[in-house]
């Protein structure tokens, strides 16, 4: 049975300074005295900052009227959020995932009370395949990036964030899959304080084989990437959003890609240092501060270009979440990162 539910169905998440990461900052950043904060999403509901955009799409469809059902499709993050958000919208879903999905994550969406159903290899044919599904009237279909309310409903982090921090940013990390945290964090950057932050810079950090918007921004034109070959799979969308490459082009973006092996190491250092599990595709944001990004000359002239910021401006990372992650996995990567290259 339907039932209402107020927005948002999100939950505000803590901000908090982290010691040991601000610790690992090259000396260079260290000494311009810049804490780092963690916007900890990874504690919503869904464990991804994914309930933020697809709660508010489908507390929207609701509100309007005429909707009977939900249709999505995702590697994961965004199927296991719309599942959690139609539950508490007391409607049902149906959730296309493709075949590189793990086993658990499917186990974990119908445990939510989804219908699933597994098509194609990679996300664009099980997001052609759930679009068939959605032309049946009254259901209403979640794209997992790729929509306004969506990064609407991301862009209430950055006005959390100018509640919570002590001070107007230096410079925000993000991982980027299809785009729709990148959009909706620059989206929430040129929104809050009348602009007053619209010209912190972003770093959007992909993984090497899911790099669809770097490829892009380096082309100068929407790039298709061939096949996702990143163990990161939930930021495996072969065409970036076209709002993210906009954004991209029109905000100071600086596009880094990091190796699988980073993005996982980042996975266990962070555990290791903060007692949370996340996957690999958060780790790639994680990255920015393990592999000594910020240090980057493009980074620190961004930096240098941020109006009204004092020498402790803070460096925030989102850690987006994930629930493509198991203890297993961790194990593995703890391994991989402490054996000798060969």
């Amino acid at each position: 049975m339907q039932t209402s539910a107020a927005l948002p169905l999100h939950i505000e998440t803590a901000c908090i300074h982290s010691i040991p990461l601000s610790r690992l900052l090259p000396a260079e950043v260290q000494g311009q005295q810049r804490p780092v904060y963690l916007k900890l999403e990874n504690t919503q509901p869904s464990n991804s900052f994914k309930l933020r955009a697809i709660g508010n799409l489908c507390a929207k469809a609701v509100a309007r009227g005429g909707c009977v059902r939900f249709v999505s499709s995702s590697g994961g993050n965004a199927g296991y959020a719309a599942a959690v958000a139609a539950r508490m919208l007391g409607l049902p879903v149906h959730v296309v995932l493709p075949t590189s999905t793990p086993g658990f994550m499917r186990e974990l969406i119908e445990s939510e009370g989804a219908i699933v159903t597994v098509y194609g290899s990679a996300w664009d044919e099980a997001h052609a395949h759930a679009l068939e599904l959605a032309a049946e009237p009254g259901s209403v279909y979640i794209p997992p990036f790729d929509h306004p309310d969506l990064w609407e409903g991301t862009s209430t982090l950055v006005d959390e964030l100018f509640r919570q921090l002590p001070e107007k940013p230096a410079v925000i990390a993000v991982a980027v899959g299809g785009g729709g945290l990148l959009a909706g964090v620059v989206e929430g950057l040129h929104r809050v304080g009348n602009a007053a932050w619209k010209d912190v810079p972003v770093i959007a950090v992909e993984t090497a084989g899911a790099d669809s918007l770097a490829k892009s921004v380096e082309a100068g034109e929407l790039v298709t990437l061939p096949a996702i070959t990143s163990i990161a799979k939930s930021l495996g969308a072969k065409r970036v959003a076209e709002r993210a490459f906009q954004l991209a082009r029109e905000h100071p973006v600086i596009c880094q890609v990091v190796p699988d092996a980073s993005a996982t190491r980042a996975v266990v250092q962070f555990a290791e240092h903060h007692h949370m599990v996340v996957e690999p595709a958060c780790g790639a944001a994680l990255a920015a501060l393990y592999d000594s990004l910020l240090a980057s000359d493009s980074v620190q002239k961004a930096i240098s270009n941020v109006s009204g910021i004092s020498a402790s401006a803070p460096i925030v990372v989102v850690v987006c979440g994930g629930n493509v992650v198991t203890l297993d996995m961790l194990a593995s990567w703890r391994t991989a990162a402490c054996s000798p290259p060969s």
